[in-house]
């Protein structure tokens, strides 16, 4: 009866893993496909469900200007409230970092707002180049 119940289990959870991991990709294709809209630039979606534990996927984009992250930070923000997603962290500290690179943590979803010297100099890409890139 143990094995069951443990065998039902997790097909339940395996099931919601997969429903999760769809509802995921959807989403981060949909944030890329706004950053482009909103004049992000070199947008890149990467699956990072086969290399890491903490997050699914990482949203990259890069700015022009302050202002320019600020109204790409916005945008999100108001996608994730229209659609009910909890921004787990967005970067708030007062500090150059933040008017260089924004992060904004969905939990599975990590969204990185880069200019181009910072995007550059810490070179994402290449650290997970492991990645599988989404289509936008």
């Amino acid at each position: 009866m143990d094995d069951m119940l443990s065998a039902d289990n997790a097909a339940t959870d395996n099931a919601v893993h997969s429903q999760t991991d769809g509802f995921d990709h959807i989403t981060a294709a949909d944030i890329s496909r706004l950053l482009v809209e909103h004049k992000g630039r070199e947008v890149v979606a990467l699956d990072l469900r086969s290399l890491n534990a903490w997050t699914d996927f990482f949203v990259i984009a890069s700015v022009t200007s302050a202002v320019h992250m600020q109204g790409l930070e916005r945008q999100i923000k108001e996608f994730c409230h229209s659609r009910g997603i909890e921004i787990v962290r967005a970067s708030t500290n007062p500090s150059s970092l933040d008017e260089e690179w924004k992060l904004i943590d969905l939990g599975t979803i990590a969204i990185h707002l880069m200019t181009e010297k910072a995007r550059s100099f810490y070179e994402l890409e290449r650290l997970w180049s492991q990645a599988k890139t989404m289509p936008l």
